[in-house]
């Protein structure tokens, strides 16, 4: 399972990017606001990503933030929706003014996103109200460089400690993922 990645922005196109990691370049599929806040091709990027696995294709589907990625995993989990209308749907604003606004029953939040209508609109409503009651309860870590780690496969708390190995000087989530993998053996 692919969770993160980190490289070298290598194209942008309307719906996808192709990022470079260690001399592979990965196909990820992107919301339209999230390809507009990349930087630059030749830049590098850190992306959470969601790895989608069908008999006929395997995708990836890339977030800026932990959090993003977590609701886009919750909306896919809804019946009917699929990953490209959970991805528009992730994506329609700030996160919690989204939460905000399905949680006041505001069905207009999905108009123009295509396949959905009043009816779908009105089951995602109600699936989602008490599952983003439980997504705000749980205790999340803004790390990024733990949540890749854990996203990696590592128990939370060796990850913990083996951040703890990192020097405080060391910002870059990618230079503290690298040391921590030192500190984990791999």
């Amino acid at each position: 399972m692919i969770a993160y990645l980190a490289g070298k922005i290598i194209l942008k196109k309307d719906r996808f990017a192709i990022i470079e990691v260690a001399g592979i370049g990965y196909k990820v599929f992107l919301s339209k606001p999230t390809l507009l806040r990349l930087p630059e091709i030749g830049q590098t990027i850190n992306l959470f990503t969601f790895q989608n696995v069908k008999e006929e294709a395997l995708d990836l589907y890339g977030f800026l933030s932990y959090e993003e990625l977590e609701f886009f995993e919750t909306l896919n989990d809804i019946h009917g929706i699929g990953p490209k209308a959970a991805l528009e749907i992730s994506v329609l604003g700030p996160l919690d003014r989204i939460k905000d606004r399905i949680l006041a029953q505001d069905e207009k939040i999905f108009a123009g996103i295509p396949g959905i209508g009043g009816k779908r609109a009105s089951t995602i409503i109600l699936e989602l109200t008490g599952k983003i009651k439980m997504l705000g309860n749980k205790k999340d870590s803004s790390d990024e460089a733990e949540n890749a780690l854990v996203g990696l496969g590592f128990a939370r708390a060796q990850v913990k400690d083996a951040l703890k190995q990192v020097p405080e000087d060391i910002k870059d989530p990618e230079q503290r993922i690298k040391i921590a993998l030192k500190g984990l053996g791999r």
